[in-house]
């Protein structure tokens, strides 16, 4: 009985500890930043807003709490333990990470990272002994990466979970230069979510053994470590429900093999550097294969010889209201068959207190809907079609860094920027200077 009061003491001072740490705030500033970023893209791209910002920030947040008490309970039961000079050591690589790419913040390349310097100051055990470079030093050596690698799993776990629950919602549509130099249209699926983790400190001294048997050991006491999760998919070709299955369902077997290895490596300490490579490589992989799959098709947003494709609807719209789904095709408006995006906005004209619309779904079927038309609605029932294939602006799918996040540029002309950023096709800059002349 002592040892749960003790334990829901040292809960209540880890809580206390996560609301005065900076590592929590800097996930959410960071979240903010981001989902900032996606509404200022989609207003350069489409000319209206998708998400809210705030609204997607408080979503990621509550549902980050949810997740990250569940991923605590299983990290507890099981016995995983961490440090405080663990924890500052994994907040430190996650950061530099950041640096470098935003989808290298991933507590999988952390531990990963982490466990293969231990790997190599194990072959120098008495370099580094003295000062505060020697304190981390003994810090690496002493952590329990097999163990660490497991909770790594667990958090892909809820990651793969989040994606199939979110990850469509949080779609970005956008304006992509295909293989031939043409405008296509795709979708950006990026999301991250703070989990706040309470897990237990090593057992020493002072320290009593838990109420329950665990599996990878543990003491009493208990220390909070925030997190970000998150994924990063681009795709033009297929809708973002079946692109955040399909990845829901690879972070799933990711999970699971990581899961495998790690608990080999705690039983078997020498795999444990093969547990650590395993988690990076094959996140690299799965990161590699989704890539690979995109070139090898050819990209489905693009409008037909007869009708235009449907890439999003706006939340609240006439369109959505009526039913109308991206991957659809707008054939006609008013009786007027769509040839040009122009054609919409005047065969809508035609009728401004009514219309009736022809369309043909994902299987090809013929779909007419009608619907009187108010003040207020959207110019275009709030439909957004895939971009005309020379179009002047689109975004590159160059991997974005955390500086392209806080300063968004645009406008800018031949130069590959991330995603996020905006830049002008040669031919738009073809039309301008012959304007000019």
């Amino acid at each position: 009985m002592n040892g749960i009061t003790e334990l829901l003491g040292s809960l209540g001072n880890a809580l206390l500890h996560l609301l005065i740490q900076p590592y929590y705030y800097i996930a959410l500033v960071f979240i903010a930043l981001y989902y900032r970023r996606q509404v200022a893209l989609e207003r350069k791209l489409i000319h209206v807003k998708l998400h809210s910002w705030a609204q997607e920030t408080w979503r990621t947040v509550w549902s980050g709490l949810v997740m990250g008490l569940v991923v605590s309970i299983a990290a507890v039961l099981l016995g995983i333990s961490l440090s405080g000079t663990a924890v500052a050591c994994i907040w430190v690589v996650s950061l530099l990470l950041l640096l470098v790419r935003v989808r290298y913040l991933c507590f999988a390349y952390s531990i990963g990272l982490l466990g293969i310097i231990q790997f190599v100051l194990s072959f120098f055990p008495d370099a580094l002994q003295s000062g505060e470079i020697g304190t981390i030093a003994v810090a690496l050596r002493e952590m329990d990466i097999p163990a660490l690698l497991v909770l790594a799993a667990l958090l892909h776990m809820a990651e793969a979970l989040l994606a199939r629950w979110q990850g469509a919602r949080l779609a970005t549509p956008l304006f992509l230069k295909g293989k031939r130099g043409k405008v296509v249209g795709g979708y950006q699926l990026q999301a991250f979510w703070p989990l706040p983790l309470f897990l237990l400190v090593p057992a020493g001294a002072g320290t009593e053994a838990l109420p329950w048997q665990t599996l990878l050991g543990g003491g009493l006491g208990i220390v909070s470590l925030p997190v970000i999760i998150g994924f990063s998919e681009m795709t033009q070709s297929m809708l973002p429900g079946r692109k955040a299955a399909r990845t829901s369902g690879r972070l799933l077997l990711y999970s699971i093999v990581l899961m495998g290895l790690s608990l080999l490596a705690f039983w078997w300490s020498p795999l444990t550097v093969v547990a650590a490579l395993a988690a990076i490589t094959l996140h690299e992989g799965l990161s590699w294969y989704s890539a690979l799959e995109e070139r090898s098709v050819s990209p489905v947003f693009v409008h037909p010889l007869a009708g235009r494709k449907v890439l999003a609807v706006l939340p609240g719209s006439p369109a959505q209201d009526m039913g109308i789904l991206p991957g659809e095709i707008l054939l006609k408006v008013n009786g007027v068959l769509l040839t040009n995006a122009s054609q919409l906005h005047e065969a809508l004209r035609m009728n401004p207190a009514f219309c009736k619309l022809e369309l043909l779904n994902a299987e090809g079927e013929s779909k007419y809907l009608q619907r009187a038309i108010f003040d207020g609605d959207h110019h275009q029932l709030g439909i957004i079609l895939v971009p005309e294939q020379d179009g002047y602006l689109t975004a590159e799918t160059k991997p974005s860094s955390i500086f392209s996040i806080v300063m968004m540029k645009t406008g800018t002309r031949n130069r590959s920027l991330p995603v996020g950023e905006l830049k002008r096709t040669k031919s738009a800059k073809s039309k301008a200077d012959s304007a000019e002349v």
